[in-house]
């Protein structure tokens, strides 16, 4: 990559010189510039290690999207004041969001129940299509919320091409919040090349997802726009100051899809709506839920359904609605908000979720709307960046002359440094220097590889796909605990997950995988330190032995656990 990525400096050791840009204007760079900052080259050496592609694949499938997303946005920000609101915060961003989504994606086998010869074989569409939603995320934003005008008054649009002469851009006073998520359409084709999109389109359940993320519809993109919103959520809140880590822990199971079909069966079958004593309000743009009613409801009726990891407070059901973008946020970041609903005869004030009915009923036909008024009551005015004012042209400079954080020579990246330590897995001498039996306080999504392997047996002994305690199993049970089988578990792991260990040598990937699953300190070791254990098979008529890891805990990977199996016996 590093080839590709700095060729223009070959034979040259120095910077190419560029001229001055005019006061007040920027000057379009060709992508290798914008990518050479350091804090880009570090997020696309993370990118191409959590894909696992040779050079060539990489830049084929990879650099070629991201230089073309480069060029179109350019110095643009990801807001006005917001998250990455400074010159290339886009550009940041979008690069934030693929290392983060190709990070969490390590965590699931797709497409999700596929027969694993099917998930083997469509590892990198999958992989590839998460990355392109993660970068096309808010690609709209530059054809919607920004005016960018050239030096002589031409009004620039995105689908003219890249930007090719000195540049300025300005905030569209009065702009829908939420038009840059449909207005993707009209620039992914200009991103990604058409043999990109012709492979795709060939998994009909990839490209379904896909093109529903890519349209803004998160609501259908199953896994896939989990997936994103996850990263967006990471990203945004390293940027702020926030803290991600929550956003970073991929469940085990899709709550979201839980959350969804809760609320469209309780809207569709329960509640009454639009009249006094109902439980919502419909109108022409929302779905307005009485807040309490419709938590209580919901968390029943997810107890009835045997749900597991059901959130146990109507608040934290808030928080899971708002994370996994199924409600509407208050202009100050909430999920709950205050409102006056008012009709002919009577008025009253409620705490509500404000959903999209898109949500709930998708094309299919929705009641009659309300007839009377809803009206936010704010707790605070809107920030002016939300405000109906006329907004300059570049970055906003206090009358005191004083640099904003939006200036670019006041922009701090250390936060990438935290984030980059979240993306980061343990250097051999950390896990190394590390006691032997002692615990690790990391925690298990920093290890990507080792927790994608341990995700793989749950889903496979709950499926019976793996099987246990079989003559021919490489999981067995002793002494109240899993027994995986090595090299046998691993390397079958790796038939299933080709390209799964880098760099590595083909006929070392299981090592790599059995080095990662090592990090975890999720198995038991034997007295002297080591970490593989002895098992000796008696059977009708021979004696024989098995090497393998002993778990600690068995619900590591299983909530039970069958009988120990009598014919092995662990040796010391």
């Amino acid at each position: 990559m590093k080839r590709w990525l700095f060729k223009h400096e070959k034979g040259n050791a120095a910077e190419p010189i560029l001229a001055a840009a005019p006061e007040g204007f920027f000057l379009p760079l060709p992508a290798e510039s914008l990518l050479c900052a350091d804090h880009r080259k570090k997020l696309l050496e993370r990118i191409w290690q959590y894909t696992a592609l040779s050079e060539p694949q990489f830049e084929q499938l990879y650099l070629y999207p991201v230089r073309r997303y480069a060029t179109y946005v350019q110095q643009l920000p990801a807001s006005e004041s917001h998250h990455h609101a400074y010159p290339g915060g886009m550009l940041d961003h979008g690069l934030e969001l693929v290392a983060c989504s190709l990070k969490l994606r390590q965590s699931y086998l797709l497409p999700s129940g596929a027969a694993p010869e099917d998930q083997a074989a469509q590892a990198d569409a999958w992989s590839a299509a998460i990355a392109y939603g993660a970068l096309l995320h808010d690609i709209g934003k530059i054809a919607v919320d920004v005016q960018v005008e050239y030096q002589n008054g031409e009004v620039w649009h995105p689908w003219h091409g890249p930007l090719t002469q000195p540049y300025r851009f300005r905030y569209v006073a009065g702009r829908d919040y939420k038009l840059h998520g449909a207005a993707a359409g009209l620039l992914y084709t200009q991103i990604l090349m058409a043999r990109q999109l012709d492979w795709l389109s060939s998994y009909p359940v990839l490209w379904s997802h896909l093109l529903f993320l890519l349209a803004n519809h998160y609501e259908h993109a199953g896994t896939l726009g989990e997936l994103v919103l996850q990263a967006d959520r990471v990203s945004t809140a390293q940027n702020i100051g926030a803290n991600p880590t929550k956003a970073l822990q991929a469940p085990k199971h899709s709550l979201q899809h839980h959350l969804l079909m809760g609320l469209r069966h309780l809207v569709k079958n329960e509640f009454k709506l639009n009249q006094p004593g109902a439980a919502g309000w419909l109108t022409q743009d929302h779905l307005w839920l009485v807040s309490k009613t419709a938590t209580d409801k919901l968390r029943a009726y997810l107890l009835a359904q045997v749900v597991d990891g059901i959130p146990p407070s109507n608040i934290a059901i808030f928080n899971e609605l708002q994370s996994h973008g199924l409600v509407d946020a208050t202009p100050e970041g909430k999920a709950v908000w205050s409102a006056t609903v008012a009709d002919d005869n009577w008025q009253h004030r409620f705490t509500f979720l404000r959903l999209q009915p898109s949500i709930i009923w998708a094309d299919e036909s929705r009641p009659d709307c309300f007839g009377g008024t809803i009206e936010p009551v704010m707790d605070h005015p809107l920030p002016t960046c939300e405000a109906s004012e006329p907004s300059t042209y570049g970055l906003k400079i206090p009358m005191d002359g004083k640099r904003s954080a939006a200036d670019p020579q006041n922009q701090d990246f250390g936060y990438l440094d935290d984030l980059m330590d979240m993306l980061q897995e343990p250097s051999e001498h950390e896990e190394e220097s590390r006691p032997v039996g002692s615990q690790s306080t990391r925690a298990p999504h920093q290890d990507v590889a080792g927790q994608a392997f341990i995700e793989w047996l749950r889903d496979g002994i709950e499926s019976h796909r793996l099987l246990i305690n079989d003559s021919k199993a490489k999981i067995h049970t002793i002494d109240g605990t899993f027994f995986l089988v090595s090299p046998g578990i691993f390397q079958r792991y790796v038939t299933e997950h080709p390209g799964v260990s880098g760099k590595a040598p083909e006929n070392d990937a299981w090592r790599f995988i059995q080095r990662q699953f090592e990090k975890m300190n999720l198995h038991q070791k034997k007295p002297n330190g080591q970490n593989i254990w002895t098992c000796k098979v008696k059977g009708a008529r021979r004696t024989s032995s098995l090497n393998g890891h002993l778990l600690r805990d068995s619900s590591q990977i299983s909530s039970t656990v069958p009988t120990d199996n009598p014919f092995l016996t662990l040796q010391p």
